[in-house]
């Protein structure tokens, strides 16, 4: 029997702490008017000291159970896509299953950095459309506070903590009519890894290392790469750009947001936007700004979504979902 994934429910979890530019001018070379300027970000959250990317993640996926109606019992697939995981090993997800008593399942972490909740959605969709698993639990989760050079004014401004879940269930072709995932448009390019990467790692010695970014040409890749996989997505799914009602891209700066708008000819009241309130949240980050669309009435059942990412590998692709 052909299966589709369908959406169910979704819900988030941010640190209590929230940092403003304000209080990073006491800690930086830094103003408040010169990152809202660059950026668009006027806020971050912070994990606490007893916060982690697990127990954020965790949260997230109890809220988005309980938005789904669905009990930690039926899940027996849970992918979580982090770039800061509690442990090397075992995977997130794994300590996520813990933490919500969900009993023996399918549970692995994926790692794409700000692609990751893109990539993740992809391999759900997949491992529900060929009859592996019926219900998912699909997390993006950070902490990239940990890694951050906080005396780096290019990189700490712009990043915050925080998770976001979404519950996939597998549901026959036939009855789920026009809902479901519909499409994904996947990439990637390790020839531009020295562009934004993280400075060691366990195969390099064991130090955790800090964020490094190239941001000028961070941005000249975004927008053309962005751009390209949403029009595959559509391509593949057979809709044009014109036909979603809500894009819900990844958070990393205004700038860029602006510049795929512009590029796609998207109207920007169809463009999510909480970069403001969040910073970049990597793999976090698409899920958050879904949540809070969903939150506040934006996003409604039977909605054409987009969610589109890119990150550091480089890694970038977009999924389309009709709620």
């Amino acid at each position: 029997m052909p299966w589709r994934s369908v959406f169910l429910g979704s819900g988030a979890m941010t640190p209590s702490r929230i940092v403003t530019n304000v209080e990073l001018e006491t800690m930086m070379d830094t103003s408040d008017a010169w990152i809202q300027e660059r950026t668009g970000i006027a806020q971050r959250a912070i994990a606490g000291p007893l916060e982690t990317t697990a127990s954020l993640g965790a949260e997230a996926a109890r809220r988005a159970l309980a938005n789904a109606s669905v009990s930690p019992d039926a899940i027996d697939l849970i992918i979580c896509a982090t770039a800061t995981p509690d442990r090397t090993f075992p995977a997130t997800a794994a300590l996520i299953q813990a933490d919500l008593g969900i009993p023996v399942a399918i549970a692995f972490d994926v790692q794409a950095v700000c692609s990751g909740f893109v990539y993740a959605m992809s391999v759900a969709d997949a491992m529900l459309a060929s009859g592996q698993a019926k219900t998912a639990l699909v997390i993006g989760a950070e902490t990239f506070s940990r890694i951050l050079d906080w005396s780096d004014r290019t990189t700490a401004v712009l990043f915050g903590d925080g998770a976001g879940a979404m519950v996939l269930g597998a549901v026959a072709s036939a009855q789920a009519g026009s809902r479901g995932v519909l499409a994904h448009a996947l990439r990637a390019d390790g020839r531009q890894a020295d562009l934004l990467y993280v400075d060691g790692g366990p195969s390099q010695g064991g130090r955790i290392g800090k964020l490094k970014m190239q941001g000028q040409a961070v941005f000249r890749h975004a927008v053309g790469n962005i751009s390209e996989a949403i029009s595959a997505c559509c391509e593949k799914a057979g809709v044009k750009v014109s036909d979603i009602d809500w894009f819900v891209p990844h958070q990393a700066n205004r700038r860029i947001l602006d510049g795929v708008a512009r590029r796609m000819g998207l109207d920007d009241h169809k463009v999510v936007t909480t970069v403001h309130q969040h910073g970049n949240t990597s793999a976090a980050s698409v899920p958050l700004a879904f949540e809070v669309a969903r939150q506040d009435g934006r996003i409604c059942d039977g909605d054409l979504v987009l969610l589109e990412a890119m990150g550091g590998g480089f890694t970038w692709g977009a999924s389309l979902i009709r709620l």
